[in-house]
C-alpha cells in the first residue's frame, strides 16, 4: 500500500510545534500493505509490557481472534497469505502478571527462585512417552486472564509465549518442537493492558 506523503502545510505545521518546545506525537499501532495479501503490523515499545497480545478480526465490532502472543522485544508481526479483497481489523495490547519459579526438566532448581505471593506456584514439568511435556502449577492468584506458558529456548536471551490457558487453569501440555530439548519454563498469571485503537486494512486482489 503507497505511503501517503504529508503536505507541506502539515509539515511545516509538526515543525513548528516541536520548535516550540511540543513533543513530537508518539508513534502508534500501524498496519501496511506490503503486498496484496501481506499485511505488517507495528507498535511503539511499551517499557513496562511483559509481551503484547495481537488480535485480528474480519469486522469492526468481531468476533475477534488471538493472532499471536509475543515478547517484550517485538514490536512489529507480519500477518502473511490472507483472504484477497477482505477487510482485517487489528487491535494490539500489552500483557503482564507475576510468574513463577523457572523450571528445567531433568534438573533441580537453582535456589532463590520463589515467586511472588499471587504467581503461580509449585510449578512441574513431566516428560510424556509422546516427547511432550506435561505442566501442573499452583494458582495462587483472584483474578488472573488466563495463564501464559513461556519458554526460553537454549542460547535465548528471554522468554516467550508458547501456550496460553483459560482462567483457574492449573495444567497444560506442549510438545516440543526440535531444538527446544533444555528448555527453560515457567508460567504467567496474565493481566492485559488497554486495547488499542482498531486498525483496518483491506488486501488485494491476489
Amino acid at each position: 500500500m503507497p505511503i501517503i506523503a504529508r503536505t507541506a502545510v502539515a509539515a511545516l505545521a509538526a515543525a513548528t510545534l516541536v520548535g516550540c518546545g511540543s513533543s513530537p506525537p508518539a508513534p502508534a499501532f500501524t498496519a501496511t500493505l506490503t503486498s496484496p495479501t501481506n499485511v505488517v503490523l507495528h507498535w511503539p515499545p511499551d517499557p513496562a509490557a511483559a509481551g503484547y497480545l495481537l488480535e485480528y478480526a474480519n469486522a469492526a465490532d468481531g468476533p475477534w481472534t488471538a493472532l499471536q502472543y509475543l515478547p517484550p522485544g517485538q514490536t512489529s508481526y507480519t500477518h502473511p497469505n490472507l483472504i484477497p479483497e477482505t477487510p482485517f481489523y487489528y487491535r494490539i495490547r500489552s500483557f503482564a502478571g507475576p510468574v513463577s519459579a523457572t523450571v528445567t526438566p531433568g534438573t533441580a532448581s537453582p535456589p532463590g527462585t520463589a515467586a511472588p505471593p499471587s504467581a503461580p506456584a509449585d510449578l512441574t514439568a513431566t516428560a510424556a512417552p509422546d516427547q511432550s511435556l506435561h505442566f501442573a502449577w499452583t494458582d495462587r492468584s483472584a483474578d488472573e486472564a488466563g495463564f501464559l506458558l513461556e519458554i526460553r529456548r537454549p542460547g535465548a536471551p528471554e522468554f516467550a509465549p508458547v501456550e496460553v490457558t483459560d482462567p483457574n487453569a492449573t495444567q497444560c501440555a506442549l510438545s516440543l518442537l526440535p531444538g527446544e530439548q533444555g528448555s527453560a519454563f515457567r508460567v504467567r498469571a496474565l493481566s492485559y493492558g488497554p486495547l488499542s485503537p482498531v486498525v483496518e486494512r483491506t488486501t488485494g486482489k491476489d
